[in-house]
Parts: C-alpha cells; structure tokens; sequence
C-alpha cells in the first residue's frame, strides 16, 4: 500500500511536498520491479530541473533505470548516504530512502500528479 500523503508519477516516482520543499523517493512498486540496488546517481545540491526531467540513474541487478522529477525545482539536499547503502531503496523507498529535496519552482505542476488510490489503480493496470 502507497502512503496516502505523497503524490505520485506514472514512471514510479513520489514526492511529499511540505510547503516549498518537495522530497523525492522511488515507489515501493519501483523497486521491487527493480530488484536489488547496488548503485545510485544522484544530481548535486544547486542543480535545477524541468518537470519530469531525469535526475539520476538507479542499477539493480537486473537493469538500469532513470529517475524523473515529478515537478520542476532546484536541488537543495541530497541523501548522500544512498550512495554507501544503495539496498535502502529496497528497505524503506518512503522512508530513509528518499533520494533529493527540491525547492519546488511552481507548486500548480503537482495537481498533475497521482493520488495515492490513482497510483494504486495505474498499476493494476500494469500487472
């Protein structure tokens, strides 16, 4: 089950919004698709990106996949402690593995966003 306060995207991105700042982690669907992770990429603090642009790169033992921003922002933190402990992704995608903090650039892109139940749905229809 998806946590009911956090949007989502339809490539398997969420992000929890608390005033300007917007926290950035992969779906519990995504990694158990992805399998184990050994590697992360993630951008440097200042870095600014368009909604569902690429932000980095996470490698499992079964593939490579890109990561996308669910909505436009400037990088102000970064979960450093990924890189050392990739696996916990795999253990706690809405928790300690939340990957960057955006400063949220224009807060009207997340009503395009999925609720938790529409994200539900949407990969129902995957399986």
């Amino acid at each position: 089950m998806n946590p009911d306060d956090l949007l989502y995207t339809k490539e398997h991105e969420w992000i929890r919004i608390s005033g300007e700042t917007g926290t950035v982690g992969i779906t519990s669907h995504a990694q158990e698709a992805l399998g184990d992770v050994v590697y992360i990429e993630l951008p440097k603090i200042g870095d600014r990106f368009t909604s569902h642009q690429s932000f980095g790169s996470v490698e499992s033992v079964k593939a490579v996949s890109e990561l996308f921003v669910p909505v436009a922002g400037e990088v102000i933190e970064v979960n450093s402690s990924l890189k050392d402990s990739p696996e916990t992704l795999n253990t706690d995608p809405y928790g300690k593995g939340w990957m960057i903090r955006l400063k949220i650039q224009n807060s009207q892109e997340a009503s395009e966003l999925l609720s938790a139940k529409a994200y539900d749905e949407y990969v129902k229809t995957l399986e």
